[in-house]
């Protein structure tokens, strides 16, 4: 009886292969990576023949690991990186490396689309802001430095849907991962005339959309010589990686809400309508259940502001932990845990990266405030994770105007450490809910995918029995008062900051 779910997970690094039981046991994990390539300042692209070398041989590296027999596999769906742009010929062939997600070349585009539509219709229309970061922007620059590969392309896809292609011979995508082109009208869930209009792109190249559950076709005997799946597997078209995260998290039900802290992160919550915010601080996908959406807030650098801080300022630590075979970041955490909370009153600024939501300012920078004479190195490490959970208490603050947040279901590997659990638990006065699985809720939320697909799950729900909660923090009420003095503190100190920001940015053009 095949009972088993194969999920597969399209990274930025590799391809992460997950076999899942019916019951939500993970059986085994293989994964391949794959290289990224960055032929220019902001340029970032990989080879689409990489993927799919990574998904033959995770696949074919898992089925022997585990055993089961390829007869067994009930499904196989895909969670993959968004805000891509592959394009391929007639003959279903990549005509270039696709621009992944961090790609930013299309500054010039971006402007473009903003004369053309406006930002606040484009928001509105599609509840992202219009960026370079996605996918239509990245078109419209293959349009006007590469225009004879333009003329050529057929089809735009992302990295998942070309993955579902080889397997099946049939194209197309999911509402999560069109969610991310800039180019669908987000309430609707169709690709948006008004949009491909403003911005001159045919639909015809853009491909047929469908429910993340819904099955695009069938492994074809020669996609199962190459992956040493059974021939006949249904494939179901999965989601973009986000919203797999969301829905392995178990954020499932409208209103509930979760936080993935890893070198970035990002809060976010399931509602049954998009979030539009006045200041177009915050966006929105389509969840893989097509009746619900995710409102997001996203910021740059969390987990790489305390890894630059371990690595600028912990050399005891790191050399302590070589010794005796710990961790730096638990020697970091005595020292914070010694600190009490507010860090003595010093202030971080974690922006390391600029910022995208919720200020969407590249010209941010990092800052330390209120250094005094006593401040000893824990009220830095301290301050350091503080100023991470107050640049996130901004977007749970947008997100809650429409919903009520009750508790948050953290993810990520930062959600490892009980220190920074306990103070996102008393800066945000929520409840902080660490479930089973901390780094497999994407390809869970894949498998989840595969299961509604193939009529073994019921629904959604499902996600809550397969990745259950392991602990609760408490928030203590004691330190409410002094966090919120000192989150209304943080917010004045980045408005303040953001003069001197723009002239660092002139001094960086001008001599760095």
């Amino acid at each position: 009886m095949a009972n088993y779910l194969l999920a597969h997970d399209l990274g930025t690094s590799g391809n992460k292969a997950v076999l899942y039981n019916e019951d939500g046991t993970l059986e085994a994990s293989a994964l391949y990576e794959y290289a990224t390539f960055y032929p220019h300042p902001g340029w970032v692209e990989q080879n689409p023949e990489d993927w799919w070398t990574a998904v033959c041989q995770s696949t074919k590296l898992l089925l022997e690991k585990s055993g089961v027999s390829p007869a067994d596999i009930a499904a196989v769906s895909f969670s993959g990186q968004m805000m891509g742009c592959l394009m391929l010929d007639a003959e279903g062939r990549p005509l270039r490396n696709m621009m992944i997600w961090a790609d930013t070349r299309s500054v010039r585009q971006e402007k473009w689309m903003q004369q053309q539509a406006g930002m606040e219709e484009g928001y509105h229309i599609t509840g992202h802001r219009l960026s370079a970061s996605y996918s239509a922007a990245k078109l419209l620059w293959v349009r006007d430095n590469e225009p004879e590969l333009y003329q050529k392309c057929w089809k735009m896809i992302h990295a998942k849907d070309y993955i579902v292609y080889l397997l099946t011979g049939n194209l197309v995508s999911d509402y999560s991962d069109a969610s991310g082109t800039n180019l669908l009208d987000i309430t609707k869930k169709e690709w948006s005339d008004e949009l491909l209009d403003a911005f001159d792109i045919p639909k015809s190249i853009l491909p047929e959309i469908h429910a993340s559950a819904d099955i695009a076709g069938r492994v074809t005997p020669e996609a199962a010589r190459a992956t040493g799946l059974a021939a006949g597997t249904p494939v179901v078209i999965g989601g973009g990686d986000g919203s797999c995260a969301c829905t392995g998290a178990g954020v499932v039900s409208e209103g509930s809400a979760y936080n993935v802290l890893g070198s970035s992160s990002w809060i976010s919550l399931a509602s049954k309508a998009p979030i539009f915010d006045e200041t177009m601080r915050t966006f929105n996908w389509v969840h893989l259940d097509p009746q619900l959406y995710t409102p997001c807030g996203t910021m740059q650098a969390a987990g790489y502001s305390y890894n630059w801080y371990r690595n600028t300022f912990g050399d005891l630590e790191k050399e302590t932990a070589q010794k005796t075979g710990g961790s730096a970041y638990d020697l970091l955490n005595h020292g914070i845990e010694a600190s009490k909370p507010g860090a003595g009153g010093m202030l971080y600024l974690p922006y390391l990266l600029g910022e995208r939501s919720p200020r969407w300012n590249p010209d941010a920078r990092g800052v330390f405030a209120g250094i005094n004479i006593t401040s000893e190195k824990g009220d830095f490490s301290r301050a350091v994770l503080e100023g991470v959970g107050f640049n996130l208490k901004v977007i749970l603050d947008i997100l809650q105007r429409k919903h009520q947040i009750d508790e948050l279901t953290v993810i990520g590997g930062g959600a490892k450490g009980d220190v920074w659990m306990q103070i996102l638990a008393d800066i945000w006065q929520k409840p902080v809910v660490i479930p089973r699985f901390l780094g497999e809720a994407t390809s869970m939320g894949a498998a989840v995918c595969a299961g509604v697909g193939v009529g073994i799950y019921p629904d959604y729900q499902t996600a809550l029995k397969m990745n259950p909660r392991e602990k609760v923090i408490l928030p203590r009420a004691e330190y409410k008062e002094r966090y919120d003095m000192l989150y209304d503190i943080f917010n004045h100190a980045y408005q303040a900051m953001v003069p001197i920001y723009e002239e660092l940015a002139e001094y960086r053009n001008k001599f760095a």
